[in-house]
């Protein structure tokens, strides 16, 4: 970089990014290219990402009829057809513009059955041949059940989704408590769960948990359920499997009054590589991917986006809005961002500054930050999250300052760090300052969305943490007049590992539906694996109710903890201060503002009048423990005995604040000071 060019903030508040300074001005010189090249075309980025109010079926009120539009550049003939017209395949021939967009107006008049719910698709004459295709902007896509066949279908209510007195603003909540969700499997039956069962059933299990944000997986169609949504066929159509468009319209209303907001997960880094349902080859080209195996995503079995395409920017740019304006979301938590900007797709270890700036794909990086601004423009306090694995310097920072512009990232770390934890280390040698380096291993300025597991340890193959710490004697003993000391010791750590992840390792936190209360087994959706058995692709919430089950302690247990998190501004308090790490006791303590935590993980060493640092003097009181007997604990410490600090000189001699506390081993305490 020429020495009189002025360095971007971001290199300037970090001198770690100084040798790649040139490489990050280049990343934020494309993205502003980019975006002037669309305020060119289109005067602002809110204005170009509407496609899906001039592609697929538009009525034109003065013209009474249909438009049909759809970009198909190297398309020889392109057809429209449906039920409409008998499903005749060839009698109503598209138009092609210069643009590579195909277009027909379709008169009332003359096509009466052309309404809402007719069933449609495209013949597309390409090089590929002849081949019935689903329009890339339809809104909803259904399937035959007889032949399994999937359809579009024109989606157009007689009376517009009521909308009035949704006011909600995501910005009011504070420190995010998400909660992740698949509708399908939401619920205690065995088969697919629907969006009305979801608002009327779920979204008070939500409220009363206390969490703030229902995060909404397989949101968009996809045609094989067991895919968990991630092989996106239809970008503009909500699934159909849970019912209709209104119906999630519904739900993300309902939400709202209550009190939460909804965010998308949104799978825009690959797509699924069916050519009867989704993108791929729509044209007879690799229209939407790069030619080629450059087009293929060899570990997910899908195909990537040509994010540098101008088409392909549109289409994508104008999914993001869609899913704001016509479903009023919150924002996104954009799935596969490490894919996305890396051709090796993340699989390398991110052990050097080169590393985050080799075999980058740029444009998708560029679009990524486009993503972010249009976000922000069309709804200032919408939230976006990064599931980024690599760390890539400034996914979280401000875009005018040369970030890529989310507001979180996944702290994916994490959950990865707890797993091979409890697989491979006996309890007496886990290293308590490894604990506490991964718990707060992340910028300052980077916004992180802290997690024990989510989603991608409940699936088959792999275990939650419940099951890793109790498996089969889940089956037998979590019953509370069972005496187990596998149950004990899993219930104890279980409780203990997220309270110490959520006080520690975020500014926002994560919980995959029932997860909370150690939801025994697996998530395996039907296959011809197991029968096409839906026994696993649900939630038992019975489960954590039952008051002979111990499940129902990990529940009230989690409650307590988001309460005291919400009640005490745990998440937005910065930095937790560490008091004390005791390696011989494997006990941690640390502070935010007036509470301190004390973290025992030491198999059977409990200590009475355990001396303690804390960097105020008053009158202590126990608010929370991990031991109580309402949590399935053993109830070990008096929780309205109050603790009052004294003053003891350190061996530098200076006078410090000290406290005296029963320190349980394999139990945590939260204590508060009060005024004296």
């Amino acid at each position: 970089m020429s020495e009189d060019r002025k360095l971007l903030p971001i290199v300037e508040q970090d001198e770690w990014l100084l040798p790649v300074a040139d490489q990050m001005q280049e990343r934020y010189d494309r993205y502003r290219a980019k975006l002037a090249a669309i305020e060119r075309s289109a005067g602002r980025i809110v204005d170009y990402a509407n496609g899906y109010l001039y592609f697929g079926f538009q009525y034109d009120p003065l013209q009474q009829g249909w438009w049909f539009r759809e970009w198909l550049p190297a398309a020889q003939d392109v057809y429209l057809f449906g039920d409409f017209n008998d499903w005749q395949r060839t009698s109503l021939p598209l138009s092609k513009g210069p643009d590579g967009v195909w277009s027909i107006f379709l008169p009332q008049e003359r096509f009466p059955g052309l309404v809402h719910t007719s069933r449609v698709k495209m013949l597309v004459h390409g090089q590929n041949g002849f081949l019935e295709r689903i329009p890339a902007y339809i809104r909803r896509v259904v399937q035959d059940e007889r032949t399994k066949d999937f359809s579009g279908q024109l989606w157009a209510p007689p009376e517009p989704f009521d909308w009035s007195g949704d006011d909600f603003n995501i910005a009011s909540l504070g420190s995010l408590l998400i909660y992740e969700c698949h509708v399908g499997m939401a619920q205690e039956k065995e088969g697919v769960g629907t969006y009305r069962e979801f608002a009327r059933h779920v979204l008070p299990r939500i409220k009363r948990a206390g969490y703030n944000t229902v995060q909404l997986m397989a949101v968009a169609e996809h045609p094989y359920y067991g895919s968990f949504g991630y092989h996106v066929s239809n970008f503009f159509a909500p699934s159909s499997r849970f019912g209709t468009p209104e119906e999630l319209k519904a739900l993300i209303k309902k939400a709202h009054s209550m009190g939460l907001a909804v965010v998308m997960d949104l799978v825009q880094a690959h797509y699924v590589k069916n050519i009867n349902e989704g993108l791929n080859e729509l044209d007879g080209t690799d229209l939407y991917s790069p030619p080629g195996e450059a087009g293929n995503q060899p570990y997910w079995d899908s195909k990537l986006f040509d994010y540098g395409k101008d088409g392909v920017q549109h289409f994508l740019l104008s999914n993001v809005k869609y899913w704001l304006d016509e479903f009023h979301f919150d924002g996104f938590r954009f799935d596969g961002v490490t894919s996305m900007i890396y051709r090796h797709h993340g699989y390398t270890e991110f052990d050097d500054r080169s590393k985050y700036f080799t075999d980058i794909n740029d444009d998708a990086l560029t679009y990524l930050t486009l993503a972010n601004r249009l976000v922000h423009d069309f709804r200032p306090n919408a939230v976006t999250i990064a599931e980024d694995v690599s760390g890539m310097p400034g996914m979280c920072l401000p875009i005018e300052d040369g970030g890529v512009g989310f507001d979180y990232r996944l702290g994916m770390a994490v959950p990865d760090f707890w797993i091979k934890l409890l697989k491979e280390v006996p309890d007496e040698q886990w290293n308590i300052w490894e604990m506490w380096h991964m718990m707060t291993n992340r910028l300052g300025n980077v916004k992180t969305v802290a997690y024990c597991e989510s989603h991608d340890q409940a699936l088959v193959g792999d275990k939650t943490i419940a099951f890793r710490l109790m498996d089969k004697q889940m089956y037998t003993d979590m019953n509370r007049a069972a005496e187990n000391l596998i149950i004990d010791r899993g219930m104890a750590l279980h409780k203990m590992i997220r309270l110490f992840t959520i006080s520690l390792a975020g500014e926002a936190y994560l919980n995959f539906m029932g997860n909370e209360f150690g939801h025994p087994e697996w998530i395996d959706f039907p296959r011809e694996g197991n029968g096409w058995s839906y026994a696993h692709a649900r939630r038992q919430w019975s489960l954590s109710t039952n008051g002979f089950l111990r499940y129902s302690y990990l529940g009230a247990f989690d409650r307590a903890m988001i309460s005291l998190v919400r009640r005490y501004g745990v998440l937005s308090s910065g930095f937790a201060y560490n008091l004390n790490m005791d390696t011989d006791n494997q006990t941690v303590v640390f502070c935010h503002d007036d509470l301190v935590f004390i973290f025992n993980w030491h198999p059977n060493r409990s200590i009475p009048d355990y001396i303690l640092p804390v960097l105020r003097p008053g009158r202590y009181r126990i608010i929370l423990s991990t031991d109580e007997k309402r949590f399935g604990g053993y109830g070990r410490v008096d929780m309205h005995e109050p603790a009052f600090t004294y003053t003891q000189k350190d061996g530098d001699g200076e006078f410090r604040h000290r406290l005296k506390v029963y320190n349980v081993c394999r139990s945590a305490l939260v204590l508060r000071r009060l005024a004296r």
